[in-house]
């Protein structure tokens, strides 16, 4: 990725984050974080990684709430950041953090089964 797509990228990611707390009142969102926003080099396009606290149904409706408002946290970005073309956005969950806790998970299972033998 190129200098200004990462600078772009950061900047939505800060962005977004705002925009989701103090703007979207859908009560289907819940406790998210951008963990991560990937801008492709023509800045056509941004994936944007999130988690969000609770189970899978909390997830799903979250990205659902998320995917629906779109449009206007497009609109909003586009208002905040100063670019020719506001790229188009789509939502992905970030597994990443589930995967690294369930390797820790396995770890201190691992461990305490040492410790037992």
């Amino acid at each position: 990725m190129n200098k200004r797509a990462n600078r772009v990228a950061e900047q939505m990611k800060q962005e977004l984050s705002d925009i989701i707390t103090r703007r979207l009142k859908d009560p289907r969102i819940g406790f998210v974080t951008i963990t991560d926003v990937d801008v492709t080099g023509d800045l056509q396009q941004a994936k944007v990684y999130f988690t969000v606290l609770g189970d899978e149904e909390k997830k799903s409706s979250t990205l659902e709430a998320l995917e629906k408002a779109s449009g206007f946290i497009r609109s909003e970005i586009g208002n905040r950041i100063r670019l020719r073309k506001t790229p188009e956005i789509q939502f992905l969950f970030d597994e990443s953090i589930d995967y690294g806790n369930r390797i820790e998970k396995i770890i201190a299972d691992l461990k305490e089964d040492d410790n037992q033998t």
